[in-house]
């Protein structure tokens, strides 16, 4: 699996006396493949350059540098280790460093579940403070003989190799892109992948059917012309190197899903990684969202429009990117007869079998979200609490603080699971004492609002900063939020 952290590490940037810390903004993502001399991790690394502190160098440039350490642990116990130091591109003037600098590194380890740590220090600073290393738990999972698809790997560029380096796989050298983000800049997706042992278990020579294909990520609809299947002939390792035109992609949460079957369809392994895409000007036409005929359905009997627009603004919070865009596009001038289509086409896209029933259990929950996050100005399903209550259900724990000294009025909610993530939370925060709104602060879940300043903007109504990659803030007598933020429950 493939991952997009953000990361932030503290230093103290000491340029003359008294200058206030900051910290260096680091971007990690990674993929996990097979080899002959047995698996491995691949790690790769950004580094923003204007949070390092570059000094002068004997030529007459500037030049920074990042000490790093990257651990794998199991039970407490380093499966493998590796501290270096990494240079930045030099500069002449060190008003110029609005650029990135990417690493990239390789462990081999065997199949297993890792505690990956990392520790970025940047050795220029006179005292860097002290924090806790960057942990996330790593599955390396390729049984031999075993059908497998390796992690997933975006690409930024490539070129036919000419030598051997770290960057080298398959007869090219892939620079990867660190990012799984897309703005309306980049319409281009390119990503490289290995299918594995496919010999092993069909023979070798045989075909087996290998798709790749983009899909939305809340709810797995399959986006049109981003799909492509082919026949593969079964090998040891079959390295693909594939692209998408992602120019009409409208802006959402999506997976990169990989998959290959055998000739009786039965999925033999698949792989999924998340991506985000900005890109405000693609549009959906109203044909691909409303094509069934609501005639002798539920929905044949909904005949106020003003009543049907509601029910249908009410499914905001659980709709894919691409019915978002519809609503956002629509709603307002859409016919009758064209919200119907939609909205029966909503429900039949999650319970063909009984549209309405999925619709009247959704209709209860909007209802229980109006009565709980509603507000004078907003409907319940239209607040951040209500949308995440209804998209994700009730949190396992929620923690209610109103009246702490300096923090604004704030919630924290723990669920256990989320899908295929487990323990996730979302900070709410409430600014605005006259309307009593909750605002989402931050989250660790994926596609949601991840602000690494939560904290600090939490503390705004007493605490300012001038800074912007400030990230943390003195601990203050009956201030708990870091407290529940790291064990809620």
């Amino acid at each position: 699996m493939k991952r997009l952290v953000f990361l932030i590490v503290w230093a103290a940037l000491l340029i003359p006396p008294g200058t206030q810390a900051r910290n260096i903004w680091a971007y990690l993502s990674y993929a996990t493949f097979s080899s002959p001399e047995g698996p491995y991790i691949e790690t790769y690394l950004s580094i923003e350059a204007s949070t390092v502190l570059f000094v002068w160098q004997e030529d007459g440039n500037y030049q920074g540098t990042v000490n790093i350490i990257m651990t794998f642990k199991q039970n407490n116990e380093i499966r493998a280790f590796k501290k270096y130091e990494l240079k930045s591109p030099v500069v002449a003037d060190t008003l110029k460093r609005n650029f990135q600098f990417i690493d990239q590194q390789r462990f081999l380890l065997p199949n297993g579940n890792y505690d990956f740590e990392l520790q970025l220090v940047d050795p220029n600073v006179r005292t860097p403070a002290t924090v806790a290393p960057y942990t996330q738990t790593v599955t390396i999972d390729y049984p031999a003989g075993k059908p497998a698809v390796s992690g997933i790997e975006l690409v930024k560029s490539y070129i036919k190799s000419e030598t051997q380096t770290e960057l080298s796989k398959s007869g090219f050298d892939l620079v990867p892109t660190v990012y799984s983000f897309y703005p309306s800049s980049e319409n281009r997706m390119i990503f490289y992948f290995e299918i594995y042992y496919m010999d092993s278990h069909i023979g070798p020579g045989n075909k087996y059917l290998l798709s790749y294909f983009v899909e939305t990520f809340e709810n797995n609809q399959l986006v049109r012309d981003l799909a492509r299947s082919r026949k593969e002939t079964a090998r040891p390792v079959s390295p693909i190197l594939a692209d998408f035109n992602i120019n009409n992609l409208p802006t959402g949460n999506y997976n990169l899903v990989v998959e290959i079957r055998d000739h009786m369809n039965t999925v033999l392994s698949n792989r999924k990684l998340f991506f985000q895409r900005s890109n405000p000007n693609a549009q959906m036409t109203m044909e691909e969202l409303t094509t069934v005929n609501p005639a002798g359905s539920f929905v044949e009997q909904l005949t106020n429009i003003d009543s049907l627009r509601e029910f249908v603004s009410s499914t905001y919070p659980i709709s894919s990117a691409l019915e978002k865009n519809f609503l956002k596009g629509n709603l307002k001038t859409a016919s009758l007869q064209v919200l119907q289509q939609y909205f029966l086409g909503f429900w039949q896209r999650r319970n063909p079998s009984d549209p309405r029933q999925a619709w009247e259990n959704y209709r209860y929950q909007v209802e229980v979200a109006q009565h709980n996050f509603g507000t004078p100005v907003k409907k319940g399903y239209q607040t951040d609490r209500g949308r995440v209550f209804l998209q994700y259900g009730a949190p396992n724990v929620r923690v209610e603080r109103n009246n702490e000294p300096s923090n604004y009025p704030y919630e924290i909610w723990q669920y256990y699971s989320l899908g295929n993530q487990t323990n996730r939370k979302f900070v709410f925060y409430s600014p605005d004492l006259v309307t009593s709104d909750f605002y989402l602060l931050h989250s660790d879940a994926l596609g949601e609002f991840n602000n690494p300043r939560w904290q600090v903007d939490l503390r705004s109504r007493i605490y300012q900063t001038i800074d912007l990659s400030d990230t943390q803030v003195i601990n203050a007598w009956g201030d708990m939020q870091e407290d529940y933020w790291t064990m809620p429950y």
